[in-house]
């Protein structure tokens, strides 16, 4: 094909790439409550994007029933109010509902990783005092003003990689994304009794350092949150499936691996462990060339896995933040470092600040929506509705596959059966609802 051929398609039709953005209950009410959150996806794929990032996981709570949670700290569930206040309810499940009608690619965002609390507040994690990581004095406040779980003690990584998996296994999801929280605590940090006790262990009886930047401190510390990292993906990909996206969004190198101990650029280049599918560096710059100078390097860093590469761009409006006329840039300069895309920090930006111009750049009236460039075109559909024919009756036809039968009442969206559809035909299903829908499935599921 010739290139004007090439440019030619470029200019009529929407490439694959990740148009994303994160989603929290912090300093905004995108997802406040069941209305915002179905408004706030209507209007993200409106506007043109394809995927959300969806915070699951804060303040030492999961966002969704977890039988993990329960047995650690007796607390399933905890929905950390947002400031139009929030009401305790399944998180995870009406964000995911209201993202796959409306066509989205939904990962599942476990924030905080290994934060078990911020500096001032008190929570059940924070009670467990031989979890916690300490600095050389004994603070369990790190320079970051967070209280974190020990990253290497073996009840932490068993909690962690417990909530992730009871994800996976109840829910439909379409990837998990880890942080920068899924790090060393600060590079200060790691002189609480477990972790000494395991490297005097390993080390002839000697005691760690005391200079946290010693270079065999350092690099043993990276070790052990590698290996960990190596353990959590092997687990999720056993459990989900090879379709499953599992990403990781760290700190730019190798400021991340100089402070928070993480060589992510090496992940990507594992041969005894699955790896990630996605790196999203957390380029967040307040100008367009500054973004540009330091995305070129994470691109260099990254080497031969660039092409799983996503753009994590700033776009809160907060002080000197970036320039309306720069939104075509950024979008422009992933583009041309072939890399997987770009997601926007936060929604906030995306919808109250910088809608009308980056819904000019995606363009969906001429271009039509980019489809999500690993899961392909039509990989989550519009749902399929189904007509009342009786009291509490509802009927819909269905072609062959797997689906969720989820229902509304009182404007909240709930899952209430999973089925396969072997043959073309009507279905029916019995409940008083408002309304019912049935939504494709992508998980292996039991009828």
């Amino acid at each position: 094909m010739s290139l004007l051929c090439l440019l030619m398609l470029y200019q009529s039709v929407a490439l694959p790439e990740v148009r994303g953005t994160w989603l929290t209950t912090t300093s905004n009410d995108a997802i406040s409550n069941p209305l915002n959150t179905a408004t706030t996806m209507r209007r993200l794929r409106e506007i043109g994007l394809n995927t959300v990032y969806v915070e699951v996981w804060k303040d030492g709570y999961t966002e969704f029933p977890s039988e993990t949670m329960r047995e650690a700290i007796g607390v399933p569930l905890r929905v950390n109010a947002s400031p139009s206040g929030a009401v305790q309810r399944d998180l995870l499940q009406e964000t995911l509902i209201e993202a796959h009608r409306n066509q989205l690619t939904y990962i599942a965002w476990f924030e905080y990783g290994f934060i078990a609390a911020y500096k001032d507040s008190y929570n059940h994690l924070r009670t467990r005092k031989d979890w916690l990581s300490r600095d050389r004095d004994g603070n369990v406040v790190a320079k970051n003003g967070f209280v974190w779980l020990n990253p290497i003690h073996p009840d932490a990584q068993s909690l962690i990689l417990g909530i992730v998996l009871d994800a996976v296994r109840k829910y439909d999801l379409d990837g998990i994304q880890f942080d920068d929280r899924i790090v060393w605590p600060y590079i200060d940090m790691g002189y609480d009794e477990f972790t000494v006790a395991l490297y005097a262990r390993e080390h002839g009886g000697k005691a760690p350092p005391t200079d946290p930047r010693d270079p065999e401190w350092m690099q043993w510390r990276q070790r052990k949150v590698e290996d960990f990292s190596k353990r959590l993906v092997t687990e999720v990909k056993k459990t989900a499936g090879r379709n499953f996206i599992v990403s990781l969004s760290p700190g730019p190198h190798p400021w991340a691996l100089e402070n928070y101990l993480i060589d992510w650029p090496s992940w990507g280049s594992w041969t005894s462990a699955p790896s990630w599918d996605e790196f999203v560096p957390q380029v967040y710059r307040l100008s367009y060339e500054d973004f540009a100078r330091d995305w070129h390097g994470q691109v260099g860093f990254a080497g031969p896995r660039r092409k799983n590469l996503i753009a994590g761009i700033r776009l809160t409006g907060d002080g000197p933040d970036a320039k309306r006329g720069d939104i075509e840039k950024y979008v422009k300069l992933t583009r041309q470092t072939f890399s997987l895309g770009h997601s926007w920090w936060y929604s906030k930006g995306v919808l109250d600040l910088f809608s009308s111009e980056i819904s000019k750049v995606y363009d969906v009236a001429k271009l039509g929506q980019a489809s999500h460039p690993r899961l392909g075109v039509n990989w989550r559909p519009l749902p399929i509705k189904a007509v009342k024919v009786a009291v509490g009756q509802w009927v819909a036809t269905l072609p062959v596959g797997r689906y969720r039968a989820v229902a509304q009442k009182e404007g909240v969206w709930h899952e209430i059966k999973t089925f396969e559809a072997k043959r073309f035909g009507k279905v029916s299903v019995q409940i008083n609802a408002d309304a019912v829908e049935f939504l494709v499935s992508r998980k292996k599921f039991n009828k």
